[in-house]
């Protein structure tokens, strides 16, 4: 019998061990906050949920136990209407005193780095929107302008912080936050901006590369994703409002600069049968194709053919190594394949052609090497 009970007692500590393992515990020290009810919550994406809680007693001293989250997640601790954010990742305690009469403000974190950073993060937009909600109507204009140009000064320094965070680690918890935070219900950091995108595009790609699965992952990648389309149908947009405004005969213009840096017109061919062609250089089959096409223009060109190459390679040396003995017209946008002439010709495949006759009008849309032979050989002989 006294085997069998200290064979069951070590098999309790191995499980409750295990146990514990598979938690996190928040602990620490709140004063003057005898009696009041404090709360884990798990901060989700879409809503907020008490996990665990306590009364504090006299002393102050609290621990609160949760389960550890499969990937690193966010975190708070709340007593009435007051919240402390933090983060949780591979850490197993997490330390935080404070002191109910400013409990939000004031307050120390340890055993998370992440958790640290979150903290100035939080308490810097706090100071931000104190500043904001301390301008008055009734303030003088010199007055308003003083505290408007203190808000700039300070949301800039706040800015400044965030990217360096971001950028050192964006696949952190606290690079998270700083995109997430708002102000006045406007985010600090917008997807919309072309100057804050990189650091959504930086965290969102981290986040997608290593946490693949995880709900947030998908959150910011899908965010990230949706403001890059809108960036394009803007794009878009811009470019057939310029269409609208210099109108040309039945075909989009396209001026870019070729590996000379000497700009190109389309239009400059005008009165040609032109092969309009989107290609990659870096493609396996561009060898083949390249042959193809220099087999067209070996045939067609003294009769009046001509073919104007758009480049979307990425890479712009090998670009430039690979048309070096090209006689077309070849060019290339710094954008590589997210160029506004592909966006505007609709190319959503690579390669893509248009075959223009001697008017200017396209005529035809991504025919095999067969057709355009055909097509080609019986523009030039139309008038």
């Amino acid at each position: 019998m006294k085997k069998i009970f200290v064979i069951l007692s070590v098999l309790t500590i191995v499980l409750a061990s295990c146990e514990n393992n598979k938690k996190f515990k928040v602990q620490g020290v709140v004063e003057n906050a005898q009696g009041k009810m404090l709360v884990l919550e798990h901060t989700g994406i879409v809503k907020t949920q008490g996990i665990d809680s306590m009364k504090i007693l006299a002393s102050g001293k609290y621990t609160l136990k949760a389960m550890r989250p499969e990937y690193p997640d966010f975190y708070r601790l709340r007593i009435e209407n007051k919240t402390i954010a933090f983060a949780i990742d591979s850490t197993e305690t997490v330390t935080i005193n404070a002191n109910l009469n400013n409990f939000a403000t004031d307050y120390t974190i340890e055993g998370s780095y992440d958790s640290e950073l979150i903290k100035e993060l939080r308490l810097s937009v706090i100071n931000i929107q104190n500043m904001i909600n301390s301008l008055k109507p009734e303030m003088e204009q010199d007055e308003r302008m003083k505290k408007v140009d203190e808000i700039e000064e300070e949301l800039e320094k706040h800015k400044a912080n965030a990217r360096k965070i971001i950028m050192q680690k964006p696949v952190s918890t606290a690079a998270y936050f700083a995109l997430y935070q708002q102000i006045n219900g406007q985010y600090i950091f917008s997807p919309y901006l072309q100057e804050d995108y990189p650091y959504w595009a930086a965290t969102g790609t981290a986040y997608h590369t290593f946490m693949p699965k995880y709900d947030r992952s998908k959150n910011i990648y899908n965010f990230v994703l949706g403001a890059l389309k809108e960036k394009q149908a803007a794009k878009q947009q811009e470019a057939l409002n310029q269409l609208l405004q210099n109108p040309t005969a039945g075909y989009i213009d396209i001026v870019l600069p070729d590996r000379k840096g000497q700009e190109k017109k389309l239009s400059e061919l005008e009165g040609k049968v032109i092969l309009i062609d989107f290609s990659t250089y870096e493609a396996p089959e561009s060898i083949e194709y390249t042959f193809s096409l220099r087999d067209l223009y070996n045939k067609y060109n003294k009769r009046g053919f001509e073919i104007y190459q758009v480049s979307l390679d990425r890479n712009k040396l090998l670009w430039e190594i690979s048309i070096e003995n090209i006689p077309w017209a070849c060019v290339r946008d710094e954008n590589g394949p997210s160029n506004r002439f592909a966006l505007l010709y609709n190319v959503s495949k690579i390669p893509t052609t248009f075959l223009m006759n001697k008017k200017g009008d396209i005529v035809a849309r991504d025919l095999n090497f067969g057709q355009l032979d055909k097509e080609i050989d019986k523009l030039l002989k139309s008038k």
